[in-house]
């Protein structure tokens, strides 16, 4: 009898350890493609009221229904974003032109800055500054930046069908997800040995924050995105488009992000002459495209993800970082997810909540007995 125990523990080990080892692989196997993977999960999960909805309905028609929801992520979503990735990318690329061949000088527009403000250049001299210096990393900056946006546009030329394979895939794995998402759901839970009642509250938790994260942020960076060009072109900016563009790329970076763009443009409009377009863009910058930021995100973003704006600001910092442009919803994802499991360490393995530390209120309804698989 002792043997065979011994024997059955070691199996059940051995099988664990093969278990993991085989998961650590297949993880490594589908590495290659977690963009997609991590899209089509975030397109499910945001769809997924509008199909259970739709299903209703049609309870007859699953696939039908899953392809219908599919196709209008596809019209409302995919089309455009890639529409204004296109016009980004052809705007760009055209300006870097025009910088290389001399046509735009952009040492020139940072001497037009220094001369309109000396104080500037006094008090870099007494902080041993060298604005020269800057001028040229900015120039070399931002000539760095149009070469690997030329680059990057060529490499999508040159990997058109590594582009729209990931895109079908995409759009392929959503399609299941989005019809047989409560049936893969149940069986994560079912799987996972955390426990029921915690594996309900962390696919929940990330439920929310997915739809959170990415609606809050894209919404609030296509109104600054918006804003951002439409006040470019009013004033006869040139390169309206792929200023606002700019403006909501940077705007998913919470508290500057717009600012990036508006703010030295009209210091340049200030050291040209130009003070009534300057002062109308600062004021504009301040009280429009600011307010959007200070007031939808944490409506939006912070609201429901139940973080607070300190913590949405780092976690999308590094998320970028770490991921690139998908890390705006992997990093405050991550960071909910932090948050959620120390809740539940809080409310099951302590007498008493730990000053400071915020608990979910998800998880205070939960009974604090649950028991574990």
């Amino acid at each position: 009898m002792r043997d065979s125990g011994i024997l059955e523990k070691l199996e059940q080990r051995a099988f664990l350890f093969s278990l993991v080892a085989v998961s650590a692989v297949f993880a490594l196997l589908i590495q290659p493609f977690f963009a997609p993977i991590f899209w089509a999960c975030a397109i499910s999960v945001i769809f997924y009221p509008l199909h259970k909805r739709l299903l209703a309905r049609w309870p007859t028609r699953r696939n039908l229904v899953a392809l219908f929801t599919l196709m209008l992520c596809v019209v409302l979503v995919v089309i455009p974003v890639l529409a204004v990735a296109t016009s980004f990318v052809t705007e760009g690329v055209g300006l870097f032109q025009k910088v290389q061949s001399g046509e735009i000088d952009l040492a020139s527009y940072v001497d037009k800055v220094k001369h309109a403000f000396p104080g500037v250049q006094s008090l870099a001299e007494r902080f041993d500054v060298d604005l020269e210096k800057i001028k040229e990393q900015a120039v070399k900056a931002f000539t760095g930046a149009g070469q690997f946006l030329a680059k990057r546009a060529l490499a999508v030329g040159q990997n058109t069908f590594q582009f729209f394979l990931n895109l079908g895939l995409m759009l392929y794995l959503a399609f299941f997800l989005i019809r047989d998402g409560d049936s893969m759901v149940a069986m994560l839970i079912r799987a996972l040995p955390l426990g029921d009642e915690r594996e309900e509250l962390l696919f929940a938790k990330f439920a929310e924050v997915t739809r959170a994260t990415i609606k809050g942020n894209l919404l609030v960076a296509i109104t600054q995105g918006a804003l951002g060009g439409l006040i470019f072109w009013w004033l006869g900016i040139p390169g309206a488009l792929l200023w606002g563009v700019v403006m909501a790329v940077l705007s998913l970076i919470p508290a500057v992000g717009a600012g990036l763009i508006w703010f030295p443009v009209a210091l340049y409009l200030y050291a040209v002459g130009d003070m009534k377009e300057a002062t109308v863009l600062i004021l504009f910058g301040v009280f429009v495209i600011g307010l959007v930021d200070n007031i939808l995100r944490p409506i939006l973003v912070g609201r429901d993800t139940k973080l607070p704006d300190y913590v949405v600001l780092f976690s999308t910092l590094g998320g970028l970082a770490m991921f690139g442009i998908t890390g705006f919803a992997v990093g405050p994802l991550l960071a909910a997810l932090f948050v959620a499991f120390w809740g539940i360490f809080i409310r099951e393995f302590n007498e008493e909540d730990v000053p400071g530390l915020p608990v979910q209120s998800a998880q205070a309804e939960s009974s604090s007995g649950s028991e574990q698989r």
